[in-house]
């Protein structure tokens, strides 16, 4: 079955790779411990990067960092905590990267949540919007600093189409009036779209 999928995917998905060297780069990856923020750890190591897995779950993070280092000899990776959830989370990660990292090139903004049941975040927040925008969004202007000093340095959002179905219901973020998984996880695709642009690119 994986390799069908994974037939079906490489006839609409083109394949992408690089081997430009990361040496001397530090990225964070958020979400790291599973799918395609893993992969996209593993690559950046394999590519001599210093890579931080940030990830709300440290028994997840603690394995996919064995994991790399099994699979990629010489990797250089880290598990640093971090609930998108949690603005106080959020801020104890950020005050830990300033404390052991001089240089931050790469912030890839990977985690996210989707058409899960009603939740709120600890301040109160719809959870899909509140862990896949705001918290993004928080964390990054917590480590602007780190990345202008870095420059140039990148910071890259994932995001999908989902955004073309959905709005932002301004007077409702905590979901508490009308909520729909497939609209929760629509709308923050929305707030993705003109976030961060340019951001840390300073040469």
């Amino acid at each position: 079955m994986q390799a069908v999928s994974s037939s079906l995917r490489s006839l609409f998905v083109s394949q992408w790779s690089s081997d430009v060297s990361l040496e001397g780069k530090t990225a964070i990856v958020t979400g790291a411990n599973v799918g395609i923020g893993k992969e996209t750890a593993k690559d950046l190591a394999s590519r001599g990067a210093r890579v931080i897995l940030a990830c709300r779950d440290m028994a997840k993070a603690e394995q996919a960092v064995r994991d790399i280092m099994r699979e990629v000899e010489g990797a250089r990776v880290v598990a640093k905590q971090l609930d998108l959830a949690d603005t106080k989370s959020i801020c104890q990660f950020a005050e830990n990267v300033y404390n052991s990292e001089k240089y931050l090139h790469f912030l890839i903004n990977n985690a996210g949540v989707a058409i899960c049941p009603h939740a709120t975040t600890v301040d109160g927040y719809e959870l899909q919007f509140g862990v896949n925008h705001l918290g993004h969004f928080f964390l990054t202007f917590l480590l602007l600093d780190l990345l202008k000093h870095s420059a140039p340095a990148r910071v890259i959002n994932l995001s999908s189409a989902a955004h073309a179905m959905g709005r932002i219901h301004f007077e409702d973020l905590s979901g508490e009036k009308d909520y729909h998984p497939g609209a929760g996880v629509r709308s923050e695709q929305v707030g993705q779209r003109p976030v961060h642009q340019g951001a840390g690119q300073e040469d």
